[in-house]
């Protein structure tokens, strides 16, 4: 009885830290639209007003270009936090993350995100 209660708490903890980060387009529609997508890259468009949160999710690599100046306090899945201060034009890698954000300036931020999908495997 023990070890199957046990299981099932594990199994919740599980399934829990796997919502908590999820594609961006799906948790937040509000702030993040796919422009673009094919078998090799997907190209998301975010607005996000001032003082507006994002929820915890995930992105494989990326490249970031910002749109406008933008002021972003970003949360990590272990709880470290930073601050992004970019400004319209600049550009940044980012290896795959999961995070949430949080518009920290009195402007709008635009930003444009290309995120890399992994090869396929050869064809036999």
């Amino acid at each position: 009885m023990r070890r199957t209660i046990l299981s099932m708490a594990g199994l919740v903890c599980l399934v829990a830290s796997t919502a908590l980060a999820q594609d961006p387009a799906k948790v937040d529609p509000k702030h993040c639209k796919v422009e673009f997508e094919n078998d090799q890259v997907r190209v998301l468009r975010w607005n996000v007003g001032p003082h507006e949160k994002i929820p915890m999710h995930e992105h494989p690599a990326l490249v970031t270009v910002y749109l406008t100046d933008a002021h972003l306090r970003i949360t990590l899945a272990d709880g470290k936090t930073s601050e992004t201060h970019a400004k319209a034009g600049q550009t940044e890698w980012a290896k795959p993350t999961k995070h949430a954000a949080e518009s920290i300036g009195d402007s709008a931020n635009e930003l444009i995100q290309i995120e890399l999908k992994p090869k396929p495997p050869p064809a036999k």
